[in-house]
């Protein structure tokens, strides 16, 4: 048997696909490449395609029989909040898109278990600060957050006709790297938008100061992405239990770090003297949320192991190993 996994050659997939393999895993990965590269995953099987195209089911499904996978972790997704709000109708298209012919591949075979990449933007600005999975209302504010909420739906909604076992993962800020080679492909997370600032030389951007916070910068629970790996290692264990009281869990610490405060975080590890620069709020930006890990932690016994030193840190190492990326700080000093 084995796992397939959708988007398992961008960031959070390929340290997943990591993870599986050390867990003796035989592993299949179908990506569309636009931001993953195939290097990331050297001994996974790896099928090109888009999934969100219509009939794309069909072809899941030939691969599931061919290699006998009897999981699913499903990545495959647009993320951006900004553009969700800009593209809302494309938005829906991919990311539902791709949910419903992974559950209408499932339902065709053995492929019993699915591990749903969610997100914590299905709760948009809930009315507490420490949120739990079972807070009401749930209601997304914008389109990304809501395909994601309407993917869990439809995963529920699967597993009593089509016997599938579904498991959401809800996870807060994603960050950090494991292995340097699975260093975040794509410029789309904060910390490396502010390495890439300084890369170019150019002051790294706060997008909005004035939100209803202590320094004003939105605040957010920010998860290594290898205690994120480890906790979809933890969600497949979980579904093989016959008695499974929940089905969608928070992946986070629990504490909450301001945007400021990463950026400070990223001059003592970087030693390099920056001043950032504040712009106008994106839309679709709440302005606190933090996850309340209690319920993974009982039932699944996973724990965050890293802090934000931690994800600050591996992410700058990793930046620094990439030749693309690398920063000579030295002269950059100097040049400043």
């Amino acid at each position: 048997m084995s796992v397939l996994v959708t988007g398992g050659c961008g960031y959070i997939g390929a340290h997943v696909v990591h993870a599986l393999h050390q867990a003796g895993q035989e592993v299949i990965v179908i990506d569309d490449l636009s931001y993953g590269k195939p290097t990331r995953i050297e001994g996974a099987r790896l099928y090109g395609a888009d999934i969100s195209a219509p009939g794309a089911d069909q072809r899941m499904a030939e691969i599931m029989r061919e290699h006998k996978v009897d999981s699913v972790i499903h990545f495959a997704a647009r993320k951006q909040v900004g553009e969700s709000v800009e593209k809302p109708l494309w938005y829906y298209q991919q990311n539902l898109g791709s949910m419903l012919n992974v559950l209408k591949a499932m339902a065709a075979t053995d492929a019993k278990k699915l591990v749903f990449s969610s997100s914590a933007a299905t709760y948009g600005e809930p009315p507490v600060s420490v949120v739990p999975e079972d807070v009401v209302p749930m209601l997304p504010i914008n389109p990304y957050g809501q395909t994601k909420l309407i993917g869990e739906w439809m995963a529920r909604a699967c597993e009593e006709p089509h016997g599938i076992r579904f498991c959401g993962l809800r996870y807060f800020n994603v960050a950090g790297c494991g292995p340097v080679e699975l260093e975040d492909p794509a410029i789309l997370n904060l910390i490396p938008m502010i390495f890439d600032r300084l890369k170019q030389g150019k002051a790294p951007a706060i997008f909005g100061a004035d939100y209803p916070t202590e320094d004003g910068t939105c605040i957010r629970d920010y998860i290594h992405v290898s205690d994120l790996a480890d906790a979809h290692i933890a969600a497949l264990n979980y579904l093989d239990r016959d008695e499974r009281q929940y089905d969608a869990f928070n992946v986070g610490t629990g504490e909450g770090t301001s945007v400021r405060q990463i950026v400070d975080e990223v001059k003592k590890v970087t030693g390099l003297p920056f001043t950032e620069a504040v712009k106008p709020r994106r839309a679709g930006d709440p302005a606190k949320l933090i996850g309340s890990p209690k319920r993974i932690n009982e039932e699944m016994g996973w724990h965050a192991q890293y802090d934000v030193a931690d994800i600050v840190e591996s992410a700058w190492q990793a930046w620094q190993a990439n030749p693309n990326h690398h920063i000579d700080t030295e002269s950059w000093k100097q040049s400043d």
